[in-house]
């Protein structure tokens, strides 16, 4: 199953701060570790996605994924955004548009380009 593909399996999934299963809810990190296999004991259950722990959270993702281009991003890749107020939003880019956890709908497909600006474009490290 593609990265894209499996971030899709979990479309409907409910939303859920520091969430980390399916069963209970998903925030944005906890959706990223599921679509890209990352051990749930590697992922912080407290963390916070703001902008000061962005370096923290830059060094985390760097043992998983590489930096490309914004112009070279392909269905599963990894996107960092800047949602705002010092808050850092993570996706999973599809060929239509990006799988994330949205605070009122939950997990959702939403087509087309992101309404905030991409701070990085990660690609999953082989393994």
């Amino acid at each position: 199953m593609t990265y894209a593909a499996r971030a899709r399996s979990l479309v409907g999934c409910r939303f859920r701060p520091q969430g980390r299963t399916p069963k209970y809810g998903l925030d944005c990190l906890g959706l990223a570790a599921i679509a890209y296999e990352i051990p749930g004991e590697q992922v912080p259950a407290d963390y916070r996605l703001h902008g000061p722990n962005l370096p923290i959270l830059l060094d985390g993702l760097k043992q998983y994924f590489r930096t490309v281009a914004a112009s070279r991003a392909t269905s599963g890749d990894l996107l960092l955004f800047d949602a705002g107020r010092n808050q850092v939003h993570l996706a999973v880019k599809t060929d239509v548009g990006f799988v994330h956890a949205d605070t009122r709908l939950g997990v959702v497909e939403t087509p087309g380009d992101s309404p905030w600006p991409i701070l990085r474009t990660l690609r999953r490290r082989a393994r």
